[in-house]
């Protein structure tokens, strides 16, 4: 059941069409009453479940998406995760917010499971479960699911985002489209096509013997290998989503391994794998932002990363994340597997030498 979940989410990618469907399965597995997904670059694209299209024609109508509260929580949060509103506030404080006074309380809604992402291209992407009011707010097994599916939700989202929630006629069209450089791959990791924005990477990226690619960068060349093998093996790598470093060691890239599933042949036809890849922006980036890229870390995995930039220690993380240091170690070894990374310092680097203190929006 959950592979075959996982396998139609990364079919919504280039078939937008099939979004309701998903969010509305997605909305039955956590008992909400539908899923939404909103898509903010230059413009917003929405798609949601049939059983909230009215509620959510009418938060866009009538201007609510602009100065709704909780998208404007869900959007300042670093930890790549889904939030329910207690999250932000207690009972009192929720009875005053007016997007849930004035709009969600009175349709039934009123209670939610969202998350955002904010990625250094500029897509700004929320998912949000819908609950009735009368139901109560989101049980943390819940929340904890829908968190194992966000990486492949965000990874799905990122590509229709690109997309303008368009399908595609064909792979040509859909390469260029994306806006990013990205390239189609066989199983055995050859170049089957990719689009001219690829040509202002040949520092960071080749193919050789048999069109192969290869990344410049070690570490993300093996992690590209493993995850090619997780997928014809159908098996979860360590990560789908990581960092490209340029010669000096900086992160260049943000890499994302789409598998190509179900439907999604009749576009790429027999491609095994998109790969795309979004580029950090160097230092204009701040660390929150490339945290949210790299979809692949869990919440504690992010905090632990995040609290190394900040120059915290692992005693000082597991104190504040209430948790042994035994803990914080075995997580900071997903932390390594996950970003390429073999020590501590390192993961700092990568992090700290971004402007932490920087907005993301103006990246």
């Amino acid at each position: 059941m959950q592979s075959d979940l996982i396998d139609r989410i990364y079919e919504c990618s280039v078939a937008p069409e099939l979004w309701p469907t998903l969010l509305d399965d997605l909305a039955d597995i956590s008992e909400a009453r539908g899923g939404l997904m909103f898509s903010a670059n230059k413009s917003l694209a929405w798609t949601a479940s049939d059983t909230i299209r009215d509620v959510f024609d009418d938060y866009v109508k009538d201007g609510w998406f602009g100065r709704c509260s909780r998208r404007m929580c869900l959007m300042q949060q670093k930890m790549p995760a889904f939030f329910v509103e207690h999250d932000f506030w207690d009972d009192e404080a929720l009875k005053r917010e007016p997007i849930y006074r004035d709009f969600f309380v009175p349709r039934g809604l009123g209670w939610s499971a969202g998350t955002g992402l904010i990625i250094p291209t500029g897509d700004n992407i929320v998912f949000s479960l819908e609950r009735e009011f009368e139901r109560g707010p989101f049980e943390k097994r819940y929340v904890e699911q829908l968190n194992g599916l966000r990486p492949h939700l965000a990874r799905s989202a990122l590509i229709s985002s690109r997309m303008s929630l368009k399908r595609a006629t064909g792979a040509t069209e859909a390469l260029t489209d994306l806006r990013l450089p990205a390239l189609l791959l066989n199983e055995a990791g050859g170049v089957v096509e990719a689009n001219e924005l690829i040509v202002e990477l040949k520092s960071l990226l080749s193919w050789g013997v048999s069109n192969r690619i290869r990344l410049s960068d070690p570490s993300a060349n093996g992690m590209l290998a493993a995850a090619l093998q997780a997928i014809k093996a159908g098996s979860d790598p360590a990560a789908n989503s990581f960092v490209v470093r340029d010669g000096e060691g900086s992160p260049s890239l943000v890499a994302h391994v789409i598998p190509i599933k179900r439907s999604a042949h009749d576009i790429f036809g027999s491609s095994y794998a998109l790969l795309m890849l979004t580029p950090v922006g160097s230092k204009r980036v701040p660390s929150i932002t490339l945290l949210n890229s790299l979809f692949d870390l869990t919440p504690a995995e992010a905090r632990i990363a995040s609290g190394l930039a900040e120059g915290k220690t692992l005693e000082e993380i597991a104190e504040l994340g209430g948790v042994a240091k035994s803990t914080v170690r075995k997580q900071l070894r997903g932390v390594f597997d996950k970003t390429g990374c073999s020590r501590q310092a390192e993961v700092a680097a990568l992090l700290s030498n971004l402007a932490l203190g920087a907005d993301p929006a103006e990246s």
